[in-house]
């Protein structure tokens, strides 16, 4: 049984992402995506346009399938060897999170709905991940 994931990135981090058919989250680490199998389905939100910067995007920016049975190690360059699991990315619209604020179970306070995201990945329901997936012009 697939399950839905959201995985929260910058948007520029996102497109490298999807150029080169892969998912990191929390700045690497295995301990997230260990839970992902081949079959699941991620969805990406971009806080920002740039890493480290402040320019906001605040956006639903990807969304693909998990393609690989389990994450792997790549090493991005010497010192930084992030965890990783192959995605098939679909075409899709970049979809602002305001757009979607009032139908998203996962976000409980409308005031605070930037909160959910400081995990850095998390699971969400079929119905959220459907909803996300209309709005980005997906149809399952």
């Amino acid at each position: 049984m697939a399950r839905y994931w959201i995985g929260v990135a910058s948007k520029e981090h996102v497109q490298n992402g999807v150029l080169g058919g892969f998912a990191q989250v929390c700045h690497g680490k295995a301990g997230p995506l260990n839970r992902m199998k081949g079959g699941d389905w991620i969805v990406y939100y971009s806080p920002t346009i740039k890493f480290g910067h402040k320019e906001p995007c605040q956006s639903f920016t990807a969304i693909g399938e998990i393609t690989s049975r389990d994450a792997y190690s790549f090493a991005m360059s010497e010192d930084f060897i992030p965890w990783r699991p192959d995605v098939s990315f679909v075409t899709s619209e970049e979809v602002p999170i305001q757009t979607l604020l009032n139908e998203l179970s996962f976000i409980i306070d409308k005031q605070k709905w930037g909160f959910p995201f400081r995990r850095g990945c998390f699971e969400i329901t079929l119905d959220d991940f459907k909803i996300i997936a209309k709005a980005m012009g997906i149809l399952l």
